[in-house]
C-alpha cells in the first residue's frame, strides 16, 4: 500500500473465531458483501448468502468453498425489492436455521433511474431501507433467541446530505437519484438508532456503518464525471475487501455502542439529522405503515 493510500485506508485485523455462529449477509454475491461473507466463513461461521441473483450467489458460494476448503456457506434467494420474496426468505431461515447471530444488511442500489419495487416503493428507499427494515422485522425473534447477536446496517457518509422527505417519501412528486439515495442512507442510520433503543437489554446490538468510498458495482448508474474520478483518483478508493473492514469490526469487536455509527473501524460522528430521535421514531412509524406491519 502506498503512502498516500495509508492516509485514507484504515488497516484492521482480528483473530476472533466464529465457530458455531450463523450469519446472514445480504447482497453477498459481489463487492463488500462477498468480502464480508468470505471473512466470516474463514472464521468458522455458517454464512447465508442472501442474494437476488441465485446464479451469481451459487457461483460466489462455490468460489468461497473452493478457496477456503469449507462447506459452511449457503446461497438463499432474497429480492429486497419484493416483500413476498423477503417473507419466503425468512421462512427458509426459520425452517433451516436454529440460530442467527449476525444480520448484515449490506445490499443496496445507488443513484439509479426512477423505478419502483414490486410493492410500489421508490427503488432506493424501498431496497436500501424498507427491504432491510422488513427483513429485520421478520428475523428479529430469531436474533433475540440467539442473543448475543448483532444487526449491522451498511449506510454511507452520504447520509449527512440526506433528509427524510415525509411528504414525498417515495419521490412520486419529485425524483432526484442523489436525493433519493442519501435519504435511504440517512434512513439506515435512523433505523439503527431506533432499533437499538427498542431492543435495549435484549442482547441484540445494532449499529450503522460507513464503508468508505468503495469501487463496486454501485457506481454503474453514476455520472461519467464520478466514474472518471474513480479512475483518476484510485488511490482514494477502497477495494471491496477494505470496504468490508468496518462491517467486520462491528461484527467482531466486543464492546460496541448500541445504536452507534461507525466509520474507519471506530465510532464516528453522524449528521445532526441522523441523531434526531423524533425523526427516527417518525420514520419507524412511517415504515411500519408503508409495509402494513405492527412492530412495537
Amino acid at each position: 500500500m502506498s503512502g498516500l493510500r495509508r492516509l485514507f485506508i484504515t488497516s484492521w485485523s482480528s483473530d476472533v473465531r466464529l465457530d458455531g455462529k450463523t450469519a446472514v449477509v445480504t447482497g453477498a454475491n459481489s463487492g463488500i458483501g462477498k468480502e464480508t461473507a468470505k471473512d466470516l466463513t474463514k472464521r468458522g461461521a455458517r454464512v447465508i448468502l442472501a442474494c437476488r441473483d441465485m446464479a451469481k450467489a451459487e457461483q460466489t458460494a462455490s468460489e468461497i468453498i473452493r478457496e477456503l476448503g469449507v462447506a459452511s456457506v449457503v446461497p438463499y434467494k432474497l429480492d429486497l425489492a419484493d416483500t413476498k420474496s423477503i417473507c419466503e426468505f425468512a421462512e427458509l431461515i426459520y425452517n433451516n436455521e436454529k440460530s442467527l447471530h449476525f444480520l448484515i444488511n449490506n445490499a443496496g442500489v445507488a443513484m439509479c433511474p426512477y423505478s419502483t419495487t414490486e410493492d410500489g416503493f421508490e427503488m432506493q428507499f424501498g431496497v436500501n431501507h424498507l427491504g432491510h427494515f422488513f427483513l429485520t422485522f421478520l428475523l428479529i425473534d430469531l436474533l433475540k433467541h440467539s442473543a448475543p447477536s448483532r444487526v449491522i446496517n451498511v449506510s454511507s457518509v452520504a447520509h449527512s446530505m440526506g433528509k427524510i422527505q415525509f411528504e414525498d417519501i417515495n419521490s412520486e412528486k419529485n425524483y432526484h437519484p442523489v436525493k433519493a439515495y442519501v435519504q435511504s442512507k440517512l434512513a439506515n442510520v435512523l433505523f439503527s438508532r431506533e432499533l437499538a433503543k427498542r431492543l435495549e437489554d435484549l442482547g441484540v446490538t445494532v449499529c450503522a456503518v460507513d464503508p468508505g468510498l468503495v469501487n463496486t458495482a454501485l457506481v454503474r448508474h453514476m455520472k461519467k464525471s464520478f466514474q472518471f474520478f474513480v479512475k483518476t483518483f484510485g488511490f482514494l478508493i477502497r477495494t471491496p475487501a477494505e470496504g468490508a473492514y468496518t462491517t467486520l469490526y462491528c461484527a467482531l469487536t466486543p464492546d460496541l455502542l448500541n445504536g452507534g455509527y461507525y466509520s474507519n473501524c471506530a465510532l464516528a460522528p453522524c449528521s445532526r439529522a441522523a441523531r434526531d430521535d423524533a425523526t427516527a421514531a417518525r420514520l419507524w412509524a412511517a415504515s411500519c405503515h408503508l409495509l402494513g406491519i405492527r412492530w412495537k
